[in-house]
């Protein structure tokens, strides 16, 4: 018997991080592509944990089956913890409550070595156009700051549901500091501004390999299979009495 966990979700370079993370389960993965007209999911928890249980309850009384519901953003110190819940659309008010709209983002100006160079020079790497205004907006927002103010962590929320309801919620993070300039071309979202100390490159530097033992992602998934370790060693157990 094939084993099926749904991830809810249609992004996907996300979806491939995971089946990457995941690929030891020996499940069949699938996502919301996967199925005809899913309910919509409207993102509006004020917390990366809300949204994941959302996605996760909706979607696995939709399909009847295992679901995976995953929120995760960039949270910048200096920013009081923004993007936050909004990273994926921080650049655009689309959808946001009103008052919780970002502030007025200043212009990038000054003759420091930090601002040096044209906006196309800072964003040479990332090709989603969306992914490359966020990451814009950050740049914009620390301005000069020095590397020392520029802490940040990746959240990643992963909540685990089937039809009857929640099976768990975890959460991973990742610590960091967002360089001056895009730097790297793989994964997406800020990694291309997310520098890892320990080895002073950026996600998109690193590549899949490092990142997938690393990044938040990461961290929150492997709590996710002991859940779901746990849950077939029950069901086994039940069968077998």
């Amino acid at each position: 018997m094939v084993r099926e966990l749904v991830v809810a979700t249609k992004n996907k370079k996300k979806l491939k991080e995971i089946k990457e993370i995941l690929s030891d389960l020996n499940f069949k993965i699938t996502s919301l592509e996967d199925y005809s007209k899913p309910p919509r999911i409207i993102e509006n928890g004020l917390t990366f944990k809300d949204n994941a249980i959302k996605k996760a309850i909706k979607i696995a009384r939709f399909t009847k089956k295992l679901t995976l519901g995953e929120d995760s953003g960039l949270c910048v110190d200096a920013l009081g913890g923004k993007p936050g819940v909004y990273s994926s659309r921080f650049s655009g008010d689309r959808g946001r409550p009103r008052a919780e709209l970002p502030e007025e983002v200043p212009s990038l100006t000054g003759r420091g070595r930090n601002a040096r160079g044209s906006v196309r020079a800072q964003l040479g790497s990332t090709k989603d156009k969306s992914d490359q205004k966020n990451n814009l907006k950050v740049l914009k927002l620390l301005g000069e700051k020095p590397l020392s103010q520029r802490k940040a962590n990746y959240i990643c929320a992963a909540a685990l549901a089937d039809e009857k309801g929640l099976l768990g919620v975890v959460e991973g993070k990742c610590s960091g500091l967002i360089g001056f300039k895009e730097q790297g071309s793989h994964g997406f979202g800020y990694d291309p501004l997310f520098i890892i100390p320990k080895y002073k490159k950026t996600f998109a530097q690193l590549g899949e390999k490092i990142k997938h033992k690393l990044s938040h992602r990461y961290h929150a998934l492997k709590k996710v299979k002991k859940i779901i370790q746990k849950r077939l060693f029950r069901n086994i157990l039940r069968n077998t009495v």
